[in-house]
């Protein structure tokens, strides 16, 4: 069954039908047309914008061969516009519909579908918390395409520890800001694709107290509205291990104007309504390179010829035991990773439309999701390599290249470290009690002993040490995943139509595993603090 096919299946597990929702022929229209879209401009060209990378020619960045023709038809087509207000020139339509449509694409080409991610998570900010104004300008020219956006949150001394940044804004009479510092690790911070780039920046007023509570977020184009600079300069683009058609940037802002977004002073939480978008866009990266690379082992192996008796042709490799244990294995994460992220995506559409218990559930599934799909996409393209063997090494097939490109995948929006942290010590162990935890388990309806086994482990670190909760917070998440897979890989056995068959038998080998690698991982969790062997070590 094809890709397009497959997903508007899935599609039905996971939406609640609501007034205005697509049937079932629409939505497998666009997801059609989306595969026909990445044939025609992102999957024989992606090997071409790996290789070439992208350039800084006299302070600006210089996409590769054919970038600029993509995204052009990228816009034309509509696909910028899919979750933009209609009145915005968008089509309003869901955020899981678009998760789908992203792994189409992103299957083909994650460094392309960067600045997507982007340009639809920025979309969202600015229908949140945009003024009118800001909405009216910028909502129409992002949903055609013709202007891009970027989040600017590290810089040089302050990564992940947001709290440290140094960014400063100067209040203007005319009620504009000045934004003077230096960002950098910024997805598509400079090209060539679009007329105009915005850039959300988290920075500090002045007076403004210290740690995150002092900061706030502005839009700062690089452009003023007559078309001249506006104070942003590339200082530089970064050397790569993968995701080489997607510039990585380090900016600097020199009195640059730029407008309040949200409230002074939050501009964090304001920023989240990006953030938590963007983990949700890696989450189908993540999916979307995990179901690629399977694919190419699959075919590989089905076509490759060798071993069997002597005195008989040579059988294809997908008859040895281990060349199966390996496609089985990948082809059960892929599914996983993508079950995973659909059902999140709705999630947070269900949140957005007032649902506070789907809202809940989003934000338990976000962290788990994105570190879920970015382990299965390294995963998976490593078992393709292995299967492939010499070929698999070379970049005559494009699983290196896979895995270069989503070894990021696990460290940017928030390592995994940070998101164990975050789904556990906010999530499940925070103020609301166990409920959200019983209650996201109720819904993915996992295997009852594992279920049992996540509720142990949770009771035991609510009454250990922070320094044992730190320790534990990413086998947790592990053992979360592993049991979010179990639950919804036996749903798709039950009810997805002409696929159920084959989704009850990968979520049966799923569950030969399933209990002992959780029971592993609950034992990590209950070692303890890991502090006094790490000091006797080092």
């Amino acid at each position: 069954m094809d890709t397009a096919t497959t997903l508007t299946t899935l599609l039905d597990l996971v939406i609640t039908p609501r007034p205005g929702e697509l049937d079932r022929e629409t939505t497998a229209a666009i997801l059609d047309e989306a595969g026909k879209f990445s044939s025609r401009f992102l999957t024989d060209q992606a090997a071409v914008r790996d290789r070439e990378g992208c350039r800084l020619v006299d302070g600006r960045v210089k996409t590769p061969t054919g970038h600029r023709d993509a995204w052009r038809a990228y816009g034309e087509a509509g696909w910028a516009g899919l979750t933009a207000p209609e009145a915005a020139g968008g089509q309003a339509l869901s955020m899981t519909l678009a998760s789908a449509v992203q792994e189409t694409f992103d299957a083909a080409d994650p460094a392309f579908g960067m600045l997507a991610i982007n340009v639809r998570c920025a979309t969202r900010l600015l229908q949140s918390h945009g003024d009118e104004g800001l909405r009216a300008a910028w909502l129409p020219q992002l949903s055609s395409g013709n202007w891009a956006a970027t989040i600017c949150i590290s810089e040089p001394q302050a990564g992940s520890d947001v709290g440290r940044i140094r960014t400063r804004a100067e209040a203007g009479a005319d009620g504009t800001w000045r934004l003077t510092g230096e960002k950098c690790w910024i997805s598509y911070g400079d090209h060539d694709l679009t007329e105009r780039i915005g850039h959300f920046i988290l920075a500090r007023p002045r007076d403004a107290v210290e740690g995150t509570r002092g900061l706030s977020l502005f839009l700062v184009p690089n452009t003023l509205d007559n078309g001249t600079p506006n104070g942003v300069s590339t200082l530089r683009i970064e050397e790569k291990l993968g995701l080489h058609a997607s510039p990585t940037c380090s900016l600097a802002f020199e009195d640059a104007v730029g407008y309040l977004i949200g409230p002074e002073g939050r501009g964090l939480p304001t920023l989240f309504t990006m953030i938590e978008s963007m983990r949700l866009g890696v989450a189908v990266q993540g999916a979307a390179v995990a179901q690629a690379s399977a694919a190419v082992a699959e075919d590989y192996a089905r076509d490759r010829k060798q071993g069997g008796a002597p005195d008989q042709p040579p059988v294809s490799i997908n008859e040895h035991a281990e060349v199966q244990r390996l496609l089985l294995s990948s082809r059960i994460r892929a599914e996983a990773a993508r079950l995973i992220a659909l059902e999140t995506a709705s999630a947070v559409d269900a949140g957005s439309a007032g649902d506070d218990m789907a809202k809940e559930r989003a934000g338990m599934l976000l962290p788990l999701a994105k570190s879920f799909g970015a382990d299965a996409a390294f995963a998976n393209a490593s078992a393709a390599i292995q299967v492939l063997g010499g070929a698999g090494y070379v970049n005559d097939w494009p699983v290196e290249r896979m895995l270069r490109d989503c070894r990021i995948f696990s460290i940017y929006e928030g390592t995994t470290a940070i998101q164990g942290l975050d789904l556990l010590q906010r999530r499940v162990l925070g103020r609301a009690g166990p409920a959200p935890l019983e209650r996201l388990l109720s819904h993915l309806e996992p295997d009852a002993e594992l279920a049992r086994l996540v509720q142990d482990v949770t009771a035991d670190l609510a009454t250990t040490s922070p320094a044992v909760r730190e320790a534990a917070a990413v086998p947790f998440m592990e053992i979360l995943g592993i049991v979010a897979a179990d639950g919804l890989l036996r749903r798709a056995g039950r009810q997805a139509g002409t696929l159920a068959d084959r989704y009850g038998a990968m979520a049966e080998f799923h569950a030969v595993e399933a209990q002992s690698r959780c029971a592993a991982l609950a034992d990590r969790c209950s070692r303890g603090d890991i502090g006094p062997s790490f000091d006797r070590i080092f």
